[in-house]
This record gives structure tokens, C-alpha cells and sequence, in this order.
């Protein structure tokens, strides 16, 4: 694996890659890696001839400070993980080469609805730093497959986005890949190590909340499997921003089913300090 730390460097090596092999995978990530993440690597590796990954905590989509300080770093533990997956091109720039002039958000993305519902009421502003941070990788890496997971599914959505906007609708096409689950159905997450053990006994809830919604819901008004889910979360301690039954492919919340109508039911909620995210499809 070549590691590169500098834009201009990991641009122009993979300019010959690109003669010399043709196709790039992209997987972006911000570190603390686990399976889910090796899951794009291996994914990526089938589809292309290079894979590239890389590893940047993005400052301008926490819009908690202290969430940013407390995010995990395991750069050691990370670049070993790639290494054993055979990743060929590692990048970790500083946040100096992402934003060469300054974080501040001067360029604003039309996001449409997805700016303002779920993650982007709760966490105003963070889709406009996730848009900054892909665009200027895009940029720097140039792949034409890029793979993220279904478990930021409102986040895949927003980067469908973005690409539209960039014009590479034709030249960069999205892969996403299934959410890898442990053993309880708890979505990998870099943030479930800051679970302490009863949190984390606790945190399977929100899978098994989603999948019992996935079974009970029918044709018609679809209002109490989503508040019998959000009571099942409390009672158990959680915070619970949202859980909603949306259209698949818009994310507008629905009340009513014709029984045909794509679905995904989607979660946020918080345990102890940790805030956790889920989805699922339900047709």
C-alpha cells in the first residue's frame, strides 16, 4: 500500500494509474475503521483496478465541537486493517490540504429537502460540510465508482447530490453497499467505541426496533409501529431524535402506505452521550 499525504502527489500517481490500469475505486472514511469500512475496500477491489482510501476527520460536518474532539483516531490500527485488505493507495491529508483556504463554508450547496429533514434538522449545517469535503476529494482522486455505506443512507443521498451538481453524474458512480451489522444487529459504527458496557448492551435495540416495524407494517395508516418504536427506545433510555417511515427514494415522511411505495424507516438516537444512526429498507 502507498500512503500519500499531499494532494498534488496522490493526484499525479494516480494520473498514470489511470493510463496505465484504467478504472479507480474510492472509498472516503474518517478513520477509526472497522469491518463495515473493509467491506467498501473488498467491494472496490473487485470492481477495480486500484482502490484507494482515505482517511480525513472532516471539521466542517461536526456541528458539535466536542463531538469532533471526542471522535475516535486509530491511524496506526487503520493503516494496518488496509494493509491486511490489500488496499492499494492510502491518502491522509492535513486539514490544510482539503481546505487550502480556510474551513469557513463560503460555497453553498442546493441540497433541496434533504438539507432540512432527519440529520439535517438535527445537525444543521453538516451536509453542507460533508458536500465540501467529498467535492474537494473527488477532485484530488478522480474515481469512477465511489462506495459508501447504506447505514449513512440520507448521507448517499446528499453525495448523489453533490455529484449531480459537480456535473459528474455520467464519470463517478455511486456504489452502496449493504450496512455490516454485529452480532446483536448493532450497525458497525467508528463511534460505537465510545459505548461504555451497558450502553452497548443496550444499543442492538435500535436494529430490532427497525426490523420490528419492517414486520408489522401494512397498507394504510403507518403512524403506530413508528410510536411504538420510538416508546420501546425511551423506556429503554434512549433519546430518540427521530424515527420515521419515509419514501425510499425522496426521504419525505409518510403517514399512509398504498403497499407498493419504496420505504426505509430510519433512526437517530442517543444512548449515555453516543448518538447512534440506523435505516432499513422495508420493501
Amino acid at each position: 500500500m502507498i500512503l500519500f499525504k499531499k494532494a498534488t502527489d496522490l493526484h499525479n500517481y494516480l494520473d498514470d494509474q489511470r493510463k496505465k490500469h484504467g478504472s479507480i475505486g474510492f472509498v472516503p472514511t474518517m478513520g477509526a475503521l472497522h469491518e463495515g469500512h473493509l467491506s467498501l475496500i473488498k467491494k472496490a477491489k473487485e470492481e477495480n483496478s486500484v482502490t484507494v482510501c482515505s482517511i480525513f476527520v472532516n471539521p466542517t460536518q461536526f456541528n458539535d465541537p466536542e463531538d469532533f474532539k471526542k471522535y475516535p483516531v486509530t491511524i496506526e490500527k487503520d493503516i494496518y486493517m488496509l494493509e491486511s485488505a490489500a488496499c492499494e493507495v492510502l491518502y491522509i491529508p492535513d486539514v490544510n490540504e482539503i481546505y487550502p483556504e480556510g474551513v469557513e463554508k463560503n460555497k453553498k450547496y442546493n441540497l433541496g429537502i434533504l438539507e432540512n429533514i432527519l440529520e439535517g434538522k438535527y445537525r444543521p449545517g453538516h451536509f453542507q460540510g460533508v458536500c465540501m469535503v467529498v467535492h474537494r476529494l473527488l477532485d484530488m482522486v478522480r474515481p469512477g465508482q465511489l462506495y459508501l455505506g447504506q447505514k449513512d443512507y440520507q448521507q448517499c443521498m446528499v453525495i448523489t447530490k453533490l455529484i449531480e451538481l459537480m456535473g459528474k453524474k455520467d464519470s463517478i458512480e455511486i456504489r452502496t453497499c449493504p450496512t455490516q451489522r454485529e452480532a446483536d444487529g448493532l450497525a458497525m459504527s467508528s463511534r460505537n467505541v465510545r459505548l461504555n458496557e451497558e450502553e452497548r448492551k443496550k444499543a442492538g435495540l435500535i436494529s430490532k426496533v427497525l426490523t420490528q416495524i419492517k414486520k408489522e407494517i401494512f397498507g394504510g395508516n403507518i403512524e403506530a409501529p413508528k410510536k411504538n418504536g420510538i416508546q420501546l427506545l425511551q423506556n429503554d433510555g434512549f433519546n430518540v431524535d427521530y424515527l420515521e417511515i419515509a419514501d425510499a427514494e425522496t426521504l419525505e415522511p409518510l403517514t399512509n402506505w398504498d403497499g407498493r411505495q419504496k420505504l426505509v424507516v430510519l433512526c437517530a438516537a442517543t444512548i449515555g452521550k453516543v448518538r447512534l444512526i440506523d435505516n432499513m429498507l422495508i420493501n
